[in-house]
């Protein structure tokens, strides 16, 4: 199939299935740009009267390693989150193919998905406690709503990397597969399997299913940006990017913003 090349994405049709694949490998971290073109890419899918279903795929070995804090990250996060907004609001039905680490935003990337394939290498992980800063992304919504609420206060806290295994038998994954390799393939197969039935009616059952979600999202994530906020100028998130690009365990001293160095 011809791949369409859109800056840091790029676009294969597959009957009535469109793959959107990220393309910043190795870790595929998200900006601003990143966001506002894969929403861009789904509104214009989701308007050409012949796609019905989409698979968000990435190139490389990780799915999304979230934004980049230790470099260039975007640090306007209410302008990021508006744009993946709008990716909650599209309404074509949507498998995430998860090869490898999901990280951090990255697993909100993921969960704006109605569907998500994996494998047992993959690596989950929603670390942003582990970072010094409040999860963002709609996380705060999604995550419960997939796993429970229990589940995802764990998870969220601890910053704890799970595999595709145990994102399978905890609700976060919804196929798992036993190689890499065929992650794709089989994102590919459920997504035509949808594709498959009455468009008109998916749109309209999926909208039934997940009325009130990107509404819901767009209430979380103000004050997911407001917290965020504080906790970019505090010491333990300066602390938390510099372990992490360390590879250590972070020490945090839980001081206001006001006390930071």
């Amino acid at each position: 199939m011809n791949s369409p090349q859109f800056g840091d994405l790029s676009v294969e049709h597959h009957g009535h299935v469109a793959i959107v694949q990220m393309q910043r490998p190795p870790n595929n971290f998200f900006d601003l740009a990143l966001i506002r073109a894969l929403a861009d890419q789904f509104d214009a899918l989701a308007a050409d009267g012949h796609t019905r279903a989409i698979v968000l795929a990435a190139q490389g070995k990780a799915f999304c390693a979230g934004a980049d804090f230790a470099g260039n990250g975007d640090r306007d996060p209410g302008s990021l989150y508006a744009q993946a907004i709008r990716l909650f609001r599209c309404p074509l039905p949507v498998v995430a193919a998860i090869q490898g680490p999901v990280i951090g935003g990255g697993v909100g990337l993921a969960l704006a998905a109605d569907f998500r394939v994996t494998c047992p290498g993959a690596r989950f992980s929603v670390n942003f406690n582990r970072l010094g800063i409040h999860p963002g992304f709609g996380l705060t919504v999604t995550l419960p709503r997939l796993v429970g609420q229990q589940q995802a206060a764990l998870l969220l806290y601890t910053g704890r990397r799970i595999d595709g295994t145990e994102a399978m038998r905890i609700g976060l994954a919804d196929v798992l597969v036993d190689e890499a390799d065929a992650v794709r393939m089989a994102a590919l197969q459920l997504a035509e399997e949808i594709a498959a039935s009455a468009p008109l009616a998916v749109r309209d059952t999926r909208a039934s299913l997940r009325r009130g979600l990107a509404d819901a999202v767009a209430d979380a994530v103000q004050r997911e940006c407001a917290c965020q906020e504080v906790h970019f100028v505090t010491a333990d998130f300066k602390e938390g990017v510099k372990a992490a690009a360390e590879r250590r365990t972070p020490v945090f001293t839980g001081q206001p913003a006001g006390d930071a160095a």
